[in-house]
């Protein structure tokens, strides 16, 4: 198996997304600010913008995905490798990691 499907698969599955939760403190420094929203917008607005391109490049099109692609790679992978226990259990582990990291991430 292709070592950047593993990456990319450990990615998705350790939630590695940043908390959103707002922290209590007693200065006025708060994740709710303008700056933030901006930063927030332009990075969605350039996510949808991105989507189709990056998603053509790692091989799905149109017709569907292309052979000899990352996109295929990916999709035999997920087809042909494992059952559906031992992808509930890669999810479930994922997300005990996933949510490990932010409390730890919050802790700080």
């Amino acid at each position: 198996m292709d070592p950047r499907v593993l990456f990319f698969a450990g990615l998705l599955l350790t939630g590695s997304v940043p908390s959103c939760n707002a922290r209590s403190s007693d200065d006025d420094d708060s994740w709710f600010s303008l700056t933030n929203l901006v930063i927030g917008g332009v990075a969605g607005i350039g996510a949808v913008v991105a989507a189709p391109v990056v998603l053509g490049a790692a091989g799905f099109g149109a017709a569907g995905v292309a052979a000899g692609s990352l996109a295929a790679a990916v999709q035999s992978a997920g087809a042909a490798g494992l059952g559906v226990g031992a992808k509930a259990a890669l999810f479930m582990g994922g997300a005990a990691a996933g949510s490990a990291a932010i409390k730890k991430n919050d802790e700080e």
